[in-house]
């Protein structure tokens, strides 16, 4: 008998006309992510991918494969020909391993998925057989309310048996709907929104702004990382960095200094709005929270969105802190958020910034400034790299 790892898809993976589409992304993604572990054949087979195991490689198999967007849950399993005998030895090699493992266990359920209507028996008597198998040769019991543990057999042309399965990101294959421009910066939200956008199939690329020399070049490593971190989930990506230092400066010369921050803000959007456009993205994604800082407020969300005509992304809108961190701990981007180096200079940061700024308020401010100009020089000195998209440990 040979073992390979199932792969359950998301139901809109498997369903609609794009379903060809996505599962083919999926496989792509998937032998990206494994691309320096050996493995035998992957293929789709009724519902499930599968991917054989050549080696004794699991855990960090299946550490790969839940970065894999479209995947619900991972099984290893075994695999054998679809008669009693060898479904049998199966099923006794396999609660063998588990109750080795977990002596502590005196109860089991069978779930029995018959894909194969051909089959004589019912999923039922598929079940109460595979039962017996296991009563007969282990001394445990049946418990169907609380088992310590199932028996999953996946009856097909062959016959899939196993009994771990690890949860995944679920979601749909990173690149099924378009490009996004996420705007990251040091903090913990960005990379988080960053995260939820990739989940839903947006492939995302990251612009970042700074203030350096007046932030540190420690700073921008750190939003690197967190690039890197998200690359895990989407792939390789592009990462735009830009000195907005300039910008602040006649700001902080020309302009009020409660508008200080949402000007700033609509700076970084104009920036943003610019490069999507050139580059093709689809939407622009932020990590803003409603009501959480003084340019998240409702009235500063309107005067934010009024630079772009480009759809924009906010995934983290409605979410408490607790909730965001929760993720970011979950995704491993949280202990290099709360690293102590800022990538925004706090010198020009008002004491009481406005928190019910209005579009032609902010828009006659602005008219001390040359926008357009500002924007172009900033542009003119960007930095581009490609960043990630390796899953080494």
């Amino acid at each position: 008998m040979k073992k390979v790892m199932a792969l359950s898809l998301g139901e809109l993976v498997l369903k609609g006309k794009n379903r060809y589409k996505f599962v083919n992304k999926l496989i792509s993604t998937i032998k990206r992510n494994l691309r320096n572990i050996d493995h035998g054949k992957i293929y789709q087979n009724m519902g499930k991918v599968y991917v054989e195991l050549v080696a004794d490689n699991e855990d960090k198999m299946i550490n790969r494969l839940k970065h894999v967007f479209g995947i619900v849950y991972i099984a290893p399993c075994y695999v054998v020909e679809t008669n009693w005998d060898k479904i049998e030895e199966c099923v006794i090699k396999i609660v063998d391993e588990t109750l080795k493992k977990n002596p502590s266990y005196k109860t089991f359920k069978v779930k029995t998925n018959r894909g194969d209507k051909s089959f004589s028996l019912n999923s039922m008597e598929i079940s109460a057989k595979i039962g017996g198998i296991v009563l007969k040769n282990f001394d445990i019991k049946v418990d169907v309310h609380k088992p310590d543990f199932y028996v999953y057999c996946d009856l097909k042309k062959d016959t899939y048996i196993y009994v771990d399965k690890f949860k995944a990101y679920g979601g749909l294959p990173t690149g099924t709907n378009g490009r996004g421009l996420l705007l990251l910066s040091g903090g913990i939200d960005s990379p988080v929104a960053g995260f939820l956008m990739a989940k839903r199939g947006v492939l995302v690329d990251c612009l970042h702004f700074h203030s350096y020399p007046f932030t540190s070049e420690r700073a921008e490593e750190k939003v690197k990382k967190l690039a890197e971190d998200i690359s895990t989930f989407s792939g390789e990506l592009t990462f735009y960095s830009v000195n907005i230092l300039d910008i602040q400066k006649e700001i902080n010369i020309n302009c009020p200094e409660d508008e200080m921050t949402i000007i700033s803000r609509r700076f970084m959007m104009r920036i943003a709005d610019k490069i999507a456009r050139e580059g093709g993205y689809d939407c622009i994604i932020t990590g803003e929270n409603l009501g959480q800082v003084a340019s998240q407020t409702i009235d500063g969300l309107k005067v934010t969105n009024d630079i772009t005509e480009k759809l924009v992304f906010r995934p983290l809108i409605g979410m408490d802190k607790v909730n965001i961190i929760d993720i970011a701990k979950d995704i491993d981007t949280y202990d290099t958020s709360i690293l102590p180096f800022e990538d925004c200079c706090t010198v020009f940061l008002p004491k009481h910034p406005l928190l019910t700024p209005t579009v032609e308020g902010i828009v006659k401010s602005e008219e001390q400034l040359d926008c357009d100009k500002l924007v172009d020089e900033a542009l003119s000195k960007m930095k581009i790299e490609k960043i990630g998209g390796s899953n080494e440990e």
